[in-house]
């Protein structure tokens, strides 16, 4: 199964909503930027990372898979996952000018594609070809529902439509107002809404420093939050130990980490307590596994950020013995042959041979952008 060729890719796809916003960001469209790799027996296997749909940017990882690793991987033999991932990863120029970002980005839409080559040459979707799942029935939790742009009426109107009508058991929402209060508010209006048996998470994307959460937290300690997701700056381990200490919420984080490394430091410092990796910030799925089994080792639960829109964290999550749950943004999931489907609030397992990366030919032509 030797490398024959490389095509990137950039797609940018509509959201279910004309445009959403959480305490950091905005966006109208989500970006899907990749690679498709060809082997000499005619297979061929996709791998992506996740974006803003930010063109100049999305260019910078394509050029880095075309540029930079394509040279390398040019007669390589697909199989090998583990010895290309060190090769590509630990190539001294490269490793130079960045060990996260681009150069991860662009490793991780790469290690992905492998990934899917191996276990659709194996004829067996990703799960079973890793060694079969280890559950029959995996919960997903519902992040469209909850974004911090939404007024408190469609915030209201969504989580119950998402309970009621679609049957989910869980939801996350965004917090992050510059006046924590109105957070407050809307999460006692939600719990009230809903009632006492829906888990609900919030998510800050890193808005807040350590007094606002602290206070926050004091504040909403009787709303039985699940989990409080990225409630400081990224990188800040002493700053998420302390939180972690002084209030009851645990502490989830991971999607903005780059490495085994980033992760160890957090978990070592008792700064997390839901971890959550994510195939296209790291390395792709072999850096995820290092991840997820270092999270096991430490008994924390995995709930993977669904950066790629759990195309291929459903494979995953089913699969590692650390995974509970999964998010679900359904953004993304129809431009793909096998969609992540959730029916009843439980992921359908996927059965096609892959990673549930091929996306249609029809997306592609409607949504593909120019890599100059």
């Amino acid at each position: 199964m030797k490398i024959k060729s490389l095509e990137p890719f950039i797609l940018h796809l509509p959201l279910t909503s004309a445009s959403i916003s959480d305490s950091t960001h905005s966006i109208t469209h989500w970006g899907v930027v990749g690679v498709a790799i060809t082997t000499t027996d005619g297979l061929t296997g996709y791998g992506f990372t996740g974006t803003h749909a930010h063109l100049a940017s999305d260019r910078l990882i394509t050029a880095c898979i075309r540029d930079c690793y394509a040279p390398l991987l040019i007669g390589e033999d697909a199989n090998d996952h583990q010895r290309i991932w060190t090769k590509l990863a630990r190539h001294p120029s490269l490793q130079w000018v960045g060990r996260a970002g681009i150069t991860h980005l662009a490793l991780a839409a790469v290690d992905v594609a492998i990934w899917d080559l191996k276990s659709k040459k194996a004829g067996l979707p990703l799960w079973s070809y890793l060694g079969g799942a280890r559950t029959e029935r995996l919960e997903a939790y519902n992040t469209d529902i909850g974004w911090l742009s939404f007024s408190l009426d469609d915030l209201l109107s969504g989580s119950a439509r998402a309970v009621e009508q679609d049957g989910f058991t869980r939801i996350k929402l965004k917090v992050g107002h510059d006046d924590p209060n109105v957070d407050v508010r809307r999460l006692e209006s939600v719990r009230k809404r809903l009632g006492a048996d829906i888990r609900i998470a919030i998510d800050g994307n890193g808005k807040w420093d350590l007094p606002t959460c602290q206070r926050f937290c004091e504040q909403a300690r009787d709303l039985d939050i699940y989990w409080f997701e990225e409630p400081m700056w990224y990188d800040d381990v002493e700053s998420h130990r302390l939180l972690a200490r002084s209030s009851t919420i645990p502490v989830a984080l991971g999607e903005q980490l780059y490495t085994v490394d980033a992760f160890r430091s957090f978990i070592s410092a008792g700064a997390v307590a839901y971890v959550q990796p994510d195939v296209t910030r790291l390395g792709g799925v072999t850096e995820y596994i290092q991840v997820a089994d270092l999270a096991l080792a430490h008994r924390l639960p995995v709930v993977p950020h669904a950066g790629e829109m759990s195309q291929v964290h459903v494979h995953l999550s089913y699969w590692h013995p650390a995974s509970t749950i999964l998010e679900y943004i359904p953004w993304i999931k129809d431009h793909f042959e096998e969609p992540a489907d959730v029916v009843g609030g439980v992921y359908k397992r996927p059965e096609q041979p892959g990673a549930g990366t091929t996306v249609l030919a029809e997306s592609f032509a409607r949504f593909g952008k120019s890599l100059a």
